[in-house]
């Protein structure tokens, strides 16, 4: 039988344990499939009216049928959470990180959004700390399999550092940045916006742009990226994630 014969049962006993506990440990690492947080622009560009607009239209995306159907499409829940971003000192958390598990939490959420109300209105538009401000928000949010900034705007960069300074510095190896421009002056939008959300905001796998016709639009283009996002994680992508 050999020495490693005498021992084989002893052996195989251990790498069970082990692989057992390698398993739970990373079950209990998994509380969520996706960390999601979706980042308001309240700039000067945005009026109270558009701002009402944006917020009330997240808030009725959030409870829309096809995104709750897509909220709770696998067993493992989301984490959610919303800040407003503007300029280099005017980020603030409308929705703290929650986890929504039944529709309960999805209707609580939608009803804080729906209720909160702009924290700063004369500001310029600095993404790329609103980003760096997303990526702390991360390093605080539940243990999930991926993560996923939502950055919506009206207007590019124009105060402090831009969106690639902030990919350099600060911890995004896993997070994914989609991207909502509001197309909201005079065709800006095709003209200058869009390509640069698409060369300078998109960041990660699979990241991707949603476009809304005007702050009137921006509940049916939050609807639709939130279904995309929701969705998009299939369950050989967790299942590989998970190894």
């Amino acid at each position: 039988m050999g020495q490693h014969g005498k021992h084989r049962p002893l052996v195989i006993h251990w790498l069970t344990g082990l692989g057992l506990a390698v398993l739970a440990s990373s079950a209990e690492a998994q509380n969520c499939r996706l960390a999601l947080a979706l980042a308001l622009d309240i700039s000067v560009s945005v009026d109270a009216k558009e701002d009402a607009l944006q917020r009330q239209g997240l808030a009725s995306a959030l409870i829309a049928p096809e995104v709750r159907k897509a909220f709770f499409s696998s067993p493992l829940p989301v984490a959610l959470t919303v800040y407003e971003w503007s300029g280099r000192d005017a980020q603030y958390i409308v929705l703290p990180w929650r986890l929504i598990e039944t529709e309960a939490d999805l209707l609580v959420a939608a009803t804080q959004v729906s209720e909160s109300q702009r924290s700063d209105s004369g500001s310029a538009t600095a993404m790329g700390y609103a980003l760096a401000f997303g990526a702390s928000l991360m390093e605080q949010a539940p243990q999930c399999l991926f993560q996923t900034i939502d950055l919506s705007g009206d207007g590019s960069n124009n105060d402090g550092y831009g969106p690639q300074i902030a990919y350099r510095h600060f911890p995004f190896d896993r997070i994914t940045v989609n991207g909502l421009v509001i197309n909201a002056a005079d065709f800006e939008g095709e003209l200058f916006l869009i390509p640069f959300f698409e060369n300078n905001v998109l960041h990660g796998p699979n990241a991707f742009l949603e476009i809304a016709q005007g702050f009137e639009d921006f509940e049916r283009a939050m609807r639709r990226k939130l279904e995309r996002e929701l969705t998009s994680l299939q369950v050989g992508a967790l299942g590989r994630s998970a190894k």
